[in-house]
């Protein structure tokens, strides 16, 4: 009897053992089912990178598309130099010599050089440069080649003022009182400080009637004739 009651303990011993064993085998199993599930793939992962980046939210640029947008050439556009052909409707506007009482437009002198000061009479900066312009043309001899022109961009000076004016200083070029809406052309193509007198502008009307821009500030005869010599030399 004692040995029946060991076997039937050592039965139910293994019983509960075996059982314990299946019931961690079965947690494991399901523990590690959700594991996989919530592991992503190296795809899924890759396309998660793709996604959450700004760059790859709004595509990534080629180089051509950066510079486009971001250099001065793209954004002149090469169709400028056809446009730089084409005639500024100012050329034409016919305005009064106020120093001989004569008349004239830029487009009168094409074939020449003109240069073309932008100026007011109260501007001290303006009369240096004007100085200047009066030594060049006496450094050049005053060829007929050369055209230089004043152009007075200040609404309350009239040209009665900007007559006396270039007679008092002995300045014996074209000078004229620019019309607003001149004054609004040249300063929308080329810029809001050609209506700076005190910047001193000047632009160069080459044989071809391309312009050219001078740089800012006053310059000398000598630098001055620089910049005129080549487009005199060329015709």
């Amino acid at each position: 009897m004692k040995n029946h009651k060991v076997l039937l303990f050592s039965i139910l011993v293994i019983t509960l053992v075996i059982g314990a064993c299946a019931s961690t085998s079965a947690d494991t199993t399901m523990t590690d089912e959700p594991a996989d599930l919530i592991t992503d793939s190296p795809m899924e992962t890759e396309m998660m990178k793709d996604t959450s980046t700004p760059e790859a939210m709004m595509g990534t640029p080629t180089q051509d598309m950066i510079e486009d947008v971001s250099t001065p050439e793209a954004m002149t556009d090469n169709s400028s130099e056809g446009s730089m052909m084409e005639t500024p409707d100012w050329f034409s506007v016919v305005l009064n010599n106020v120093t001989d009482g004569s008349t004239f437009s830029i487009s009168d002198f094409k074939g020449k050089v003109v240069l073309v000061e932008t100026m007011a009479i109260w501007c001290p900066k303006c009369k240096a440069q004007q100085e200047q312009i009066k030594s060049l043309r006496t450094q050049l001899g005053m060829p007929s080649d050369l055209v230089t022109i004043a152009l007075d961009i200040d609404p309350n000076e009239n040209e009665d003022m900007l007559r006396d004016y270039a007679a008092v200083n002995g300045f014996d070029w074209i000078y004229a009182v620019a019309p607003a809406d001149i004054a609004r052309e040249i300063g929308n193509l080329y810029g809001a400080q050609f209506l700076n007198p005190t910047s001193t502008p000047i632009l160069i009307v080459d044989p071809k009637g391309e312009v050219h821009l001078l740089p800012f500030g006053n310059k000398s005869a000598d630098d001055l004739k620089k910049a005129i010599e080549p487009y005199l030399n060329d015709m």
